[in-house]
């Protein structure tokens, strides 16, 4: 008896299309200022797009810009379980003054805790693992209904991001960074101009802001992620990396 052909896995044909779709709106929409990219790709994506947010230093000028366009649009919060609670106070505050319904509340699995980090010190020694069951994991299941989603990264923030695109494909989905040409002098002009609330713990030099164990003040001329993992090699934690491309395909979602 002939065995049965095993379907066909389509996975490379789906991610080279999304990255041929990806360049091309960064040629079409990439140049165009950030209310207007989020618009365009808003209508592009329409039902499927949501923003993902810390909550951080920088965040209150995407999601007010969001909240211009469409105060329904999904956002997506992790709460890591390891914030500082400055940032959850902003996250509510920001919330009221943007006027957005829909807050998404990301957690890692409890079950994976357990295994993994029982202590809740799993950062003191392995800050990728506790990345990965805290970040990479959980945001993953966060995205996993939308075909695009948002973020306020930017280029002048690191090193890491000088080449960031405004679009980029990330598996068989579209990840767009309206704010990535900005530089320091557009993001404080914006605050300014529209009287935004800044997250109170910039004011003591936390200028990118993650998890409390993680999280130190900037020192005067680093860059704005400098007081993150400070003393470690690590840069970033996974969510922007090739870890949440392999969550997103993982068979488990």
């Amino acid at each position: 008896m002939l065995a049965k052909p095993r379907p066909l896995d389509r996975t490379g044909e789906v991610e080279t299309g999304v990255a041929a779709e990806a360049a091309g709106l960064d040629a079409l929409l990439g140049h165009l200022k950030p209310i207007e990219i989020i618009e365009r790709s808003a209508h592009e994506f329409r039902g499927a797009v949501a923003a993902v947010s810390s909550f951080g230093a920088d965040s209150a000028v995407l999601l007010h810009m969001i909240s211009e366009i469409d105060r329904a649009l999904p956002i997506i919060f992790l709460d890591t379980g390891k914030h500082f609670e400055e940032t959850l106070g902003y996250r509510d505050a920001l919330v009221a003054d943007f006027g957005l319904t829909d807050i998404r509340v990301i957690k890692p699995e409890e079950t994976a805790l357990q295994r993994v980090d029982p202590t809740g010190r799993l950062h003191e020694t392995d800050t990728d693992s506790c990345c990965n069951v805290r970040k990479v994991e959980p945001l993953a299941r966060g995205v996993e209904p939308f075909r695009a989603w948002f973020t306020g990264r930017k280029r002048f923030q690191a090193s890491t991001r000088t080449a960031l695109p405004v679009f980029e494909a990330v598996g068989s989905r579209i990840r767009i960074n309206p704010l990535a040409h900005w530089t320091t002098s557009d993001q404080a002009d914006y605050m300014r101009a529209h009287a935004l609330r800044e997250n109170p713990l910039v004011a003591y030099g936390y200028l990118s802001i993650g998890c409390f164990p993680c999280t130190q003040p900037v020192q005067p001329g680093e860059d704005a992620r400098s007081g993150r993992w400070a003393g470690h090699a690590k840069t970033e934690c996974g969510i922007h990396l090739s870890g949440l491309e392999k969550s997103l395909t993982d068979a488990s979602l």
